[in-house]
Parts: C-alpha cells; structure tokens; sequence
C-alpha cells in the first residue's frame, strides 16, 4: 500500500510541540502517524493510529514520548482506511522499531512506504 506522508509548509517536517492542530487540515484525519527524534541517532520513538489530531495532542503531553523531547521531536502521518489501520500499525512497528510503546494489534502486518 502506497501512503501519502504529510510534510508540513515549506516542504519540512513538522514538529510535534508547534504543528498547528487547530487546523482545518486535521478535521475527520484519521490514519496512522510516526513521531520520531531528531537527535544525532535519530529514532523512531512512537507508532499509532487514529485521530490524527486528538493522538498528536496527546503525546504533546505523554512523558513517554516527551523524555525525548530535547532531541527534537518531529511528526507526520497519513490517511489509512479503518479496515488496513491495525496492519499498517503492525507493519511501521515491527519496521521501525519504536522507543515508546509495546502494545500493537494482533494482526498480519500490511507493508506501507515510510516516509523516508
């Protein structure tokens, strides 16, 4: 399956803590996202999905993820139909081998581009 990341303006990536989620863009924006770290070994720190707007809130707030956060912490996502979201979480998971977070779906992985 072939996903569209989303970059932010200017072609760069967003960043976690100032990406504007008031905006129209994440109305009805459900799909799968990846939060990473732009440290000098930059890494994979977290694999999800759902609303895009109401998780990436979330994580602005989740220590878990914000113990990470002096390293820079960077964010983009792609629409996925409900019914592929688990494999595709599945796949990006077990791919990129996030910091943060065990518990993924119990489902065979459906293989997706990342993004980069």
């Amino acid at each position: 399956m072939q996903l569209s990341w989303i970059k932010c303006q200017g072609d760069v990536w967003c960043k976690l803590d100032s990406v504007n989620l008031g905006h129209p863009h994440f109305s009805n924006m459900d799909g799968v996202y990846i939060i990473w770290h732009g440290g000098t070994n930059a890494a994979t720190v977290y694999v999800g999905q759902g609303n895009i707007r109401d998780r990436l809130n979330f994580h602005r707030t989740n220590q878990e993820v914000q113990a990470y956060s002096s390293l820079g912490l960077f964010a983009t996502w792609a629409m996925v139909p409900v019914a592929q979201r688990n494999g595709v979480e599945v796949y990006l998971a077990r791919r990129l081998q996030p910091l943060v977070g065990e518990a993924h779906p119990d489902v065979g992985p459906i293989e997706v581009n990342v993004p980069w």
